[in-house]
């Protein structure tokens, strides 16, 4: 009889949280074994984060061909090859999944491209079962099996899923053809994200939300002028309205009290994303939940002594990004390192054309807290590279100040490059940096960021 392989960790999932774990689980000499069911990377690396940037990068060419005259530059007629996006998508996520692929074998870690189900203990260790039965033995376990779609029970939803005129958030990505008219439903990032691309390369779109904002959680500013720019940029939006129902070849609504039918040549389903925790079997181990999420602390810790949960699975923050630190966090706590997750320092980032990213603390989040705060907002014009490479179209940095520490407590941006500096003020706000050393802080210039350095002298 073959004797079970005892693994110092066992991690069900290979998004980013999970293959973040794996690594550096395997970098410090534990045995680590990998489940993944569908393809390494998970959603971020195969349907989610890096196809949709493949796509919108795309658009921005696009967009930049078809209104380059005011930089000089003449162009015949331009035309859009979405097969071609498509496949160049395709490649580029092919190569990455590779490089995770080689990442885990540099790291020793042991893949199995299987699903795994938690089945209870062995004595002391922890045991997951594969679809044939085959058992796995750990020490230690990193449940970081990520999100998948939330289908709200409009009626002619699943139908219309199952015949292909609606799509989710994968789907959307891998389209060949653009449709004539997209309507979005819901306008959190991955709805934004899409509708902005899709506008661009030639759909009318049209953005239906329950709620009477954009943006999810953003601030109520950012969020109001990146409203106002999508919509001159020919996006409808249908705030404080519901889907009643989906046809064939329509989506009907009601807004202000009034039942209304909306023609459309497909439908994004982007009402957000919930933990994915079905089948796991957590009732094997006792795991808590909280809202449909596994409950953990800031060292990742589930109640159960020695599981973890890391990325969208927790339900904290459903970032990318956020998992990773997650699963850095889990894995030094299980090496005995101190260490904690902090969301603070965690910027958020929407992808659109202007790009909006935000970090910290709001203003509401400061009048809430009863904490004096001073702001300033400019114009992203007070950089000489913005001026260089845009014809000025809307933006905004504002920081906010908290005044009894004299550090920074937030900032909200809305412009070109704002995804790539809004990481600059997270450090600044992780580590408590007063309004002196910042201004010590050197910028390079010109560059869009010097906009930061700009704002924080008038503070």
């Amino acid at each position: 009889m073959t004797e079970t392989m005892i693994y110092d960790l066992l991690i069900i999932g290979g998004g980013p949280g999970g293959y973040a774990a794996a690594e550096r689980a395997g970098e410090a000499r534990l045995t680590v074994a990998l489940f993944e069911q569908n393809k390494l990377g998970g959603v971020c690396l195969n349907e989610g984060c890096i196809p949709s940037k493949t796509l919108l990068n795309s658009a921005k060419l696009y967009y930049q061909a078809r209104n380059s005259q005011a930089f000089g530059i003449k162009t015949a007629a331009t035309s859009y090859d979405q097969a071609q996006v498509i496949k160049r998508k395709n490649k580029v996520v092919r190569m990455l999944v590779a490089g995770v692929k080689q990442k885990m074998k540099a790291a020793g870690v042991e893949i199995i491209e299987a699903a795994a189900r938690i089945s209870g203990r062995d004595g002391d260790l922890f045991c997951l079962q594969d679809a044939c039965g085959k058992k796995y033995l750990g020490r230690n376990l990193i449940i970081a099996t990520g999100s998948v779609p939330i289908i709200p029970p409009v009626p002619g939803l699943n139908e219309a899923l199952e015949s292909g005129f609606a799509v989710t958030s994968r789907g959307i990505l891998d389209l060949t053809e653009i449709p004539p008219h997209l309507v979005v439903i819901g306008a959190g990032v991955i709805g934004l994200e899409m509708a902005s691309y899709y506008r661009t390369v030639g759909s009318e779109v049209t953005v239906i939300e329950l709620r009477n904002q954009i943006a999810g959680e953003a601030d109520p500013q950012l969020s109001g002028l990146l409203l106002k720019d999508l919509e001159q940029k020919g996006i409808r939006f249908l705030l404080g309205a519901k889907v009643t129902n989906i046809g064939a070849d329509c989506v009907n609504y009601e807004q202000d009290g009034l039942s209304q039918e909306l023609a459309a040549d497909c439908v994004l389903c982007a009402a957000g994303r919930r933990p994915a925790i079905s089948g796991l079997g957590l009732e094997t181990l006792g795991i808590e939940l909280q809202n449909g999420a596994v409950r953990t602390d800031a060292q990742g810790r589930t109640n159960v002594p020695g599981v973890y949960a890391v990325g969208d699975v927790n339900g904290s923050w459903m970032l990318a990004h956020a998992a990773y630190r997650e699963a850095e966090v889990a894995v030094s706590t299980i090496l005995g390192r101190e260490d904690e997750v902090s969301y603070l320092n965690c910027p958020s980032v929407i992808y659109t054309s202007p790009e909006v990213a935000w970090v910290g603390l709001t203003e509401a989040e400061m009048e809430q807290a009863g904490k004096p705060y001073r702001k300033v907002e400019l114009p992203f014009s007070y950089s000489g590279r913005y001026q260089a490479e845009t014809e000025r179209e809307a933006s905004l940095c504002k920081l906010i100040l908290d005044e009894e520490s004299m550090t920074l407590a937030g900032c909200q941006l809305m412009g070109p490059y704002a995804s790539e500096f809004i990481v600059a003020v997270g450090i600044m706000i992780k580590q408590k940096l007063t309004l002196d050393k910042i201004k010590a802080q050197i910028f390079p210039h010109p560059t869009v960021a010097e906009v930061i350095k700009e704002a924080i002298f008038m503070l």
